[in-house]
């Protein structure tokens, strides 16, 4: 996959809205995670691609153990426009797998976001950092003895959706939605031009022009 627009202007030209309605109209209709997912600062756009890690619940803590192991080796591995995916079966009351740390080491290893079904935790220091972070609730418990993730960089369903390292994640206060890796360029590149073209009636219908005719122009509403 390679884009050739760069992930900054995805993020200043597109919008969750336009990409959910090109996803719909090539017959890819379950790729917009539940409504319980929302952001931390709705202000805040997230663009990029996906790394997954899978979540399992636990009840104690194991003797000898680091809990954060994969945790942490997903971390340290993140690369530039990454966006971690952490899937725990949300909504939950029991896991917190995400907080201000993790924040700090994702955005020092140039990441673009996170997005939980799980809770966060640590919200006004990750807000003072203008991270994009997308999740299923706020919670101040640990995942240590509650929760531990078990894999990473293999096929997750976060908040619905089936979501694989490598598929691009676009996240905005309206919601998220995730663009099969293979079907990138395509869905980009009409989405851009339906934005356009959003843009124009916009103008029209703000010129005075009556919705009827700018919609029979642009088809686009």
């Amino acid at each position: 996959m390679n884009l050739t627009i760069s992930f900054e202007e995805i993020r200043k030209r597109l919008y969750s809205g336009v990409i959910s309605d090109v996803l719909d109209s090539l017959g890819q209709t379950k790729q917009t995670m539940l409504p319980f997912i929302r952001p931390l600062d709705d202000r805040l756009v997230m663009f990029g691609r996906a790394r997954t890690g899978l979540y399992m619940d636990v009840y104690h803590k194991a003797e000898h153990e680091n809990p954060y192991e994969v945790e942490i080796r997903l971390l340290d591995d993140l690369a530039a426009d990454d966006v971690v995916v952490l899937a725990c079966n949300g909504p939950t009351n029991r896991v917190a797998p995400w907080g201000e740390l993790l924040s700090t080491a994702a955005r020092c290893r140039g990441a673009a976001g996170c997005v939980t079904d799980g809770l966060v935790r640590d919200t006004l220091r990750i807000r003072e950092m203008t991270f994009p972070v997308f999740h299923g609730g706020i919670g101040p418990l640990d995942s240590s003895g509650r929760g531990k993730m078990m894999t990473m960089d293999e096929p997750v369903d976060c908040a619905s959706v089936h979501v694989r390292s490598g598929d691009l994640v676009f996240g905005d206060a309206d919601g998220v939605v995730v663009i099969p890796c293979e079907h990138a360029e395509q869905v980009l590149s009409i989405a851009l031009e339906k934005a356009m073209s959003e843009d124009r009636s916009r103008d029209e219908l703000l010129a005075g022009r009556y919705l009827h005719e700018v919609y029979a122009k642009y088809g686009v509403l």
